[in-house]
């Protein structure tokens, strides 16, 4: 089949970065597929190499017509995230339906959440309304943790490539591309490696004070933008972070360069604790089967923390783990960060046992191809 998916990016890496991993599974399982985008600038760092049956469209504000209306139809349309589309792709699918050629399934691909809210929404139709497409339907399909939802992103070779994952190897391979933290020590031959994606969480300090001060030293690898900034403000700020306290330091810092998403992968797979955020990487997390805290993507009104909880009750999370995520996203001011060393063996445990809970159903590619032959 053909298919058309559309996104708009909105989180510089979270909305085209699910998108990719979206488009490239389904390439790999034979799919035809045109990724149209506003902006594909992250590509080129986070899939250089591209993918065999995926085509990276440009998606202007205002579409060339002609260009639309010569492309070959499609038989499924996708909106990522709630995104409208547009309505000269419209106008051109429905010449075609009207000429006889064949309705595309039409699906609305919804952010992930663990909310209840998603069992009863998942597959639902809405009448596509409108001259252009009267008569066909919209359906919504929402990822999720059981199996009454669309499930979670994950490709069929994903586990053959993680169990032959040569850690030592790749983080060699890795070194010379690192920056070093001039003011923090230099890392210990048995570190533990942490990773770090977030933006700017309240308790980054504490965390960094943690490491600093544990009786185990820690490498942290800190990913390429607003985390490296993060904690190079916390290093500039002596009021707030005053290191090498009697002069024994364990924590060592190193920035990472931007890394393509099967790299980013090899990272969670090599760490030992994980810290990411945005709904790409927080499956991935899962899936790397390591002890992780997720920065949820903040709304309005506070509604991510109810997000959050229901994500942490669907992990079976313990309160330690909980009382991590809420220092981490700031629900309760002033939250404390529990002891990561302390913990550290029953987060991982917690998160393999929900791992094998979720990779027992049907991934989301699998879900969906499902799906649209159910309703073609």
């Amino acid at each position: 089949m053909r298919w058309d998916i559309f996104c708009q990016v909105i989180d510089n890496f979270g909305d085209i970065g699910v998108a990719w991993r979206l488009a490239a599974d389904l390439a790999g399982r034979g799919e035809q597929v045109r990724l149209w985008v506003d902006d594909a600038r992250a590509l080129a760092w986070m899939a250089p190499e591209g993918c065999a049956g995926v085509q990276v469209l440009a998606w202007a504000q205002a579409l060339d017509v002609a260009l639309v209306s010569g492309l070959p139809g499609s038989d499924v349309w996708v909106e990522t995230f709630g995104c409208d589309l547009p309505a000269e792709f419209v106008a051109a699918g429905a010449s075609r339906i009207a000429a006889g050629i064949g309705r595309p399934v039409w699906l609305n691909l919804e952010y992930l959440s663990a909310e209840p809210y998603v069992e009863r929404s998942h597959a639902l139709p809405s009448p596509a309304r409108g001259a252009p497409v009267a008569g066909g339907m919209k359906w919504f399909f929402y990822p999720g943790f059981t199996p009454r939802t669309g499930g979670l992103l994950r490709e069929p070779d994903l586990r053959q490539r993680q169990a032959a994952f040569d850690a030592p190897g790749w983080l060699a391979q890795l070194r010379p591309r690192l920056r070093w933290e001039p003011r923090s020590a230099r890392p210990a031959a048995a570190a533990r490696l942490v990773s770090l994606f977030c933006y700017e969480p309240a308790a980054l300090a504490a965390l960094l004070r943690q490491l600093d001060e544990a009786e185990t030293p820690t490498h942290l690898l800190v990913t390429s933008g607003r985390a490296t900034a993060a904690v190079q403000a916390i290093l500039d700020d002596q009021n707030s972070f005053n290191r090498s306290i009697n002069g024994r330091s364990q924590l060592s810092i190193s920035y990472l360069p931007m890394l393509t998403q099967r790299d980013y992968d090899h990272l969670l797979w090599a760490c030992a604790l994980n810290f990411v955020r945005g709904e790409d990487s927080v499956v991935r997390a899962i899936w790397a089967g390591q002890p992780f805290v997720w920065q949820i993507y903040p709304q309005e009104d506070g509604v991510h923390h109810a997000k959050l909880d229901a994500f942490l009750d669907r992990l079976q999370a313990p309160a330690s783990l909980r009382a991590a995520h809420h220092a981490w996203n700031g629900p309760a001011a002033g939250a404390a960060l529990p002891d990561i060393a302390q913990n550290l063996a029953g987060w991982r445990q917690t998160v393999h046992e929900a791992g094998a809970g979720f990779g027992a159903q049907a991934d989301l590619v699998t879900a969906l191809l499902q799906f649209v032959l159910e309703k073609r």
